[in-house]
């Protein structure tokens, strides 16, 4: 396609990106496009150049995560060369990988041969590695999530890179849709989680282009976004190929980076030292500056919740005023709906009048309960429900915004 063309414009400015002394923690994420070079296998090749790019930023003092896809595909090609699976569909066809059970069988088995090539790679480099299978209730949960921190800041100062995936073979919510959902999310959750001050989503794609560069002659590579909402809304970029992600989720994700403080580069894997280029500050990719300061723990907690599906409390224009531009509360009468099931306690997204994420926080009130007292006076709460937690369905110091 030659040297890609670089857009500009309202949400585009410039590259003006850090250099390597600015980064001590990165998570690298690895795509199955990336690991599979399209192929439907995984590649011992590229893999091999992933490795010698996370270990070199280690032999520089750099603490490097790997999220990594590519179970299914592994279970994919091992299947397939004992030809066929119960079902009588052979296993490298989209009719058999996606189903339930199906690819939690293939991630099951390939699950272990990922590993093995990883620990191979890296062995050879002198690396030693972790792996670590996470699901949306162990982030969700705080104990669960003060647990995963504590591994895997542990494993980096031990020298040890930590090699992360979800655990697709017992997260059946996952894998009919449901979130973490895809590993770029992941990836954008394990940043927050150890403190990372650079997140690289690794593909087989140079990065967010104006249209699907594989179908648009005259897409245009941007180099940097400030305005993620913007570009998402116009960018209309959803090409997927064999992955579960696709440039959608990996805004979604970099919305999420970014909202926490952490850097975000979207590139192409097959970059010649793609990592160190990027370190070194060089305008490879899709670059998203950090939208906020790094967070309080408790706030990143909440943060690494708000991806939840299903769950969200509904406020009008005014409460959303409110909480952005005044710091205030969440009131019972700003709200106008409550979509899912959340007992009091549980961290819930708040959304605005078009459903636009707003902030998370920890809810003094239960689903029913809100939905009871929604859009009444707060010094109302007790004649309705007969008992009061607050005069706030969510406290401005148990929230967050995103």
């Amino acid at each position: 396609m030659g040297r890609p063309t670089h857009a500009k414009g309202d949400a585009v400015t410039d590259p003006e990106r850090p250099q390597t002394s600015r980064y001590r923690r990165v998570v690298v994420k690895a795509g199955t496009n990336l690991l599979t070079g399209g192929a439907g296998r995984l590649d011992p090749h590229v893999m091999a150049s992933l490795a010698e790019q996370v270990a070199s930023l280690r032999g520089q003092g750099v603490d490097v995560l790997l999220v990594t896809s590519g179970a299914v595909a592994a279970g994919r090609e091992v299947l397939a060369r004992g030809g066929g699976t119960p079902t009588g569909k052979a296993p490298g066809s989209a009719a058999w990988s996606w189903e339930l059970p199906h690819r939690q069988v293939l991630a099951a088995v390939g699950q272990s041969r990922l590993m093995y090539l990883y620990e191979q790679l890296f062995a050879e480099r002198g690396v030693s590695v972790a792996q670590a299978l996470v699901t949306r209730r162990d982030i969700a949960d705080r104990v669960g999530y003060l647990n995963i921190r504590n591994t895997l800041l542990a494993l980096l100062e031990l020298k040890v890179v930590p090699i992360l995936n979800e655990n697709d073979v017992v997260e059946v919510e996952e894998l009919e849709g449901e979130v973490i959902g895809d590993n770029d999310t992941l990836s954008a959750l394990v940043a927050n989680i150890v403190d990372a001050d650079l997140l690289v989503m690794l593909g087989d794609i140079a990065g967010l282009y104006t249209a699907d560069p594989h179908t648009h002659s005259d897409a245009r590579l941007i180099s940097r976004v400030d305005r993620i909402e913007q570009l998402a809304a116009e960018a209309g970029a959803s090409w997927n190929g064999a992955g579960r992600g696709g440039m959608v989720a990996k805004l979604a994700a970099a919305r999420l980076a970014t909202a926490s403080g952490v850097e975000t580069v979207i590139a192409d894997g097959k970059e010649l030292d793609v990592l160190n280029r990027i370190m070194e500050g060089e305008p490879l990719g899709t670059w998203f500056p950090p939208t906020a300061t790094r967070l309080e723990s408790r706030q990143r907690w909440m943060l690494s919740v708000v991806s939840s599906h299903g769950t969200a409390i509904e406020v009008d224009g005014g409460a959303v005023s409110a909480l952005r531009a005044h710091n205030r509360s969440l009131l019972p009468a700003g709200v106008r709906g409550v979509q899912g099931s959340f007992l009091r306690g549980d961290v819930v997204p708040i959304v605005g009048p078009q459903g636009e994420r707003v902030a998370a926080g920890i809810a003094n009130y239960g689903a029913e309960d809100t939905r009871r007292i929604m859009g009444v006076r707060s010094d109302n709460i007790g004649s309705v429900l007969g008992y009061e937690f607050g005069a706030e369905v969510v406290h401005r110091s148990n929230m967050v915004m995103v």
